[in-house]
């Protein structure tokens, strides 16, 4: 005996509607995948995040294996084209206007990059979510002296302001991720502190306060982990400015110093042979795009996926849709 709900629908009709519930049933256990499963699903996040493996691994293993080529001084291969091997699988990249390796040059600078872009990005992500979360659920005086602080910070523009540090001190690396982990500190607190400030009225946190919970447990057990998934998105935007400032400032001759060569001071060093020598500047501005479009493109992905409003969007199976159209019975 049929229900009253499908007594005035087409027999046709069933198959369809029972193939958009397999449908979501799907949506539903893939929205329970894991994060690397996630990153699967997408083939932009996937190839982006290899690319920053690879820099990675590069930067890490990279100058133990390529020895003293990126210092290694050669007047007789001076500017020597890329991509020819007559010379050596160490010239493949061509070579500088002093005969160093220009792929052996490229590997030293990523640890130089990284090693500045990395450090700056943590103590600013420690420091500003810590100060964020402490300031916006506590509210009060301790929010509105934080956001001063964070109004003073930011009113200088950050390149600006670490040129002047910078001119006035030693430029070195330390320095450098001073400054820069400084200027970046206001991003995290006004994030985490809007975040916290949000949370802080939650079923959840007010539950925990009723049974007794301290504030500091509050905030490292209840806020922090709804919290860290947007910093963390925010930390691998910042990592791209931060890497794009530091090869600005080697550019203007205030960043890396020689002998120490990073991306930014190889592109700095090459802009007088442009003409005659385009690799010296094009290849390591390559690294340093291709580098800043990955971690771009995995923060779009990571903000979607640490989402539980939005995962649900990189959970859905990827096939099309064809409508079927139920073949009608000929008429005799």
């Amino acid at each position: 005996m049929k229900s009253s709900l499908t007594e005035g629908v087409a027999p046709e009709q069933l198959p369809v509607a029972h193939e958009h519930q397999n449908e979501r049933d799907d949506g539903k256990q893939d929205g329970k995948l894991s994060l690397f499963r996630l990153l699967l699903k997408d083939r932009f996040a996937t190839v982006s995040a290899l690319i920053l493996v690879f820099v990675g691994l590069t930067a890490l293993v990279g100058p133990a294996l390529m020895g003293d080529l990126a210092t290694k001084q050669n007047l007789l291969f001076a500017n020597k084209a890329p991509f020819m091997l007559a010379h050596g699988w160490e010239y493949f990249l061509g070579s500088d206007s002093l005969g160093r390796s220009m792929l052996a040059r490229l590997v030293v600078a990523s640890r130089t990059t990284l090693s500045v872009a990395l450090p700056a990005v943590a103590v600013a992500l420690f420091v500003g979510s810590l100060w964020g979360v402490w300031a916006g659920y506590h509210r009060g005086w301790r929010e509105n002296v934080s956001m001063r602080m964070a109004d003073v910070i930011m009113s200088f523009p950050s390149l600006l302001l670490a040129v002047v540090v910078l001119y006035v001190f030693s430029p070195s690396a330390a320095n450098i991720v001073l400054i820069l982990a400084l200027t970046r500190i206001p991003i995290y607190l006004r994030t985490a502190r809007a975040e916290s400030a949000e949370l802080q009225s939650r079923t959840f946190v007010d539950a925990a306060r009723t049974f007794g919970a301290r504030p500091n447990a509050i905030i490292v057990r209840h806020v922090i982990p709804v919290v860290l998934p947007t910093l963390l998105t925010l930390a691998t935007l910042e990592f791209c400015y931060v890497m794009l400032a530091e090869s600005s400032l080697s550019f203007l001759g205030i960043g890396i110093q020689p002998p120490d060569v990073s991306w930014g001071l190889m592109v700095s060093q090459g802009r007088q042979y442009l003409q005659t020598a385009w690799w010296l500047s094009i290849f390591p501005g390559v690294a340093i795009v291709v580098t800043t479009i990955a971690a771009n493109v995995l923060a779009a992905w990571l903000r979607i996926a640490t989402d539980p409003a939005q995962r649900w969007r990189l959970a859905l199976p990827r096939k099309r849709l064809i409508a079927r159209i139920p073949a009608k019975e000929a008429k005799p």
